[in-house]
């Protein structure tokens, strides 16, 4: 069914993007606004409503996406099932959507691509062209039974935010297949919340495809013929920085069974209490889990993350925090549609040591929340 919602159509300083829904079950509205890039490749984004990384939304909200979305993969696919969630911003949503399957799909294992370097035995590389850190890597799991399922996979279910021309999935499969021996692949099934690719992954794809999504629709871009070119901050880095990375590895990066949900085991929240849940960059999903669980204890949780994404303020982004990264890249992060409200209480989760963490991200958050505390994933470093 495709929801009657009229033409979307957003005026920017660069140009217009108009947006025709073609299929689906929601409304344009209620899946995304629209910001601007700060990136000469792409002058627009689309900013999710359910996704939890530039809007803070309920823990319930972004669950019954991540639902929505694992119900409408198919129930015969052959096994073994590798899920994929691209970094940075599907690290969250593929766990979600993995952790929805998994009780269909036992003989299944979730990883995660990062721009973070660990120790460990990389599976293959590849490039998200258009984006603002365009290096992608995946390892083998840390585990030797997730490895073989990894290296058997005969389905492959690959997740990232929205689709626009689907050549990042299309250069993912290529890894996979010719770089990584994943020989016996037989079927692929792309998730997205939003897809403006048509039937371009199809087209693209040597193995028959599967596109689940929760709307569909073409988009078009028109820029002004004097729009200036945004300059895009430095964040094209994938490389290990000065500070390491302490917390366990169990939500992606080296391979995902099951989810640990042991962050923040002893923190409680009172009903009624306003708080504000942030993970940081691609440390998404066991801080996702600690706020799921506040919400059931009643309190007023809502998600989001820090990232590196350059956006600029106006439209969709009311308000930025601008510091440098956790892991000593320095480059900037930032952290979107937080400093103009009010919380009770903040929650920072980081896989690093606390004293990574910049005092100005600090001191920004503690201008909106009486309460300011940083949860530290604690691990073995790698």
């Amino acid at each position: 069914m495709i929801i009657p919602n009229a033409v979307y159509r957003r005026e920017l300083s660069g140009g217009t993007l108009t947006v025709t829904p073609t299929g689906g079950q929601h409304s344009l509205d209620a899946l995304f606004d629209i910001a601007e890039r700060r990136n000469p490749k792409r002058a627009f984004l689309f900013v999710s409503k359910v996704l939890g990384r530039h809007i803070p939304i309920a823990p319930s909200v972004m669950r019954s996406a991540y639902r929505q979305l694992a119900l409408q993969i198919p129930a015969d696919l052959p096994e073994p099932v590798l899920f994929v969630g691209l970094a940075e911003t599907a690290v969250g949503l593929g766990a979600g959507v993995y952790d929805e399957a998994l009780s269909h799909y036992k003989n299944s294992v979730y990883l995660t691509s990062t721009r973070h370097p660990v120790a460990g035995d990389l599976l293959c590389e590849f490039k998200e062209n258009h984006s603002h850190a365009t290096d992608h890597l995946l390892y083998h799991p840390a585990d030797p039974v997730l490895r073989a399922l990894v290296q058997d996979a005969k389905s492959l279910v690959l997740i990232d935010d929205e689709a626009t021309t689907g050549n990042t999935f299309i250069n993912l499969l290529k890894a996979l297949r010719a770089d990584a021996g994943l020989s016996q692949l037989e079927r692929v099934v792309t998730v997205t919340l939003t897809d403006w690719s048509g039937n371009a992954i199809e087209a693209n794809c040597p193995l028959p495809v599967t596109p689940v999504s929760l709307v569909q629709g073409d988009w078009h871009w028109e820029k002004r013929p004097d729009a200036p070119v945004p300059v895009m901050p430095a964040v094209n880095v994938t490389a290990t920085g000065s500070v390491a990375i302490t917390g366990k590895q169990s939500w992606g990066r080296l391979g995902m069974a099951i989810p640990a949900r042991d962050l923040g085991k002893a923190i409680t929240a009172a009903a009624g209490d306003k708080v504000l849940v942030l993970g940081s960059g691609e440390f998404v999903w066991e801080p996702l889990l600690l706020a799921e669980r506040l919400e059931k204890s009643g309190a007023d949780v809502k998600f989001s993350c820090t990232t590196r994404s350059p956006i600029s303020t106006g439209y969709a982004i009311q308000s930025a925090i601008a510091f440098t990264d956790n892991y000593g890249l320095g480059i900037p992060n930032f952290v979107y549609n937080v400093a103009h409200q009010r919380f009770d209480r903040i929650l920072l989760c980081v896989e690093t040591p606390a004293d990574s963490v910049d005092p100005a991200l600090l001191d920004a958050l503690k201008k909106v929340a009486n309460t300011v505390e940083v949860v530290v994933y604690e691990g073995e470093s790698v």
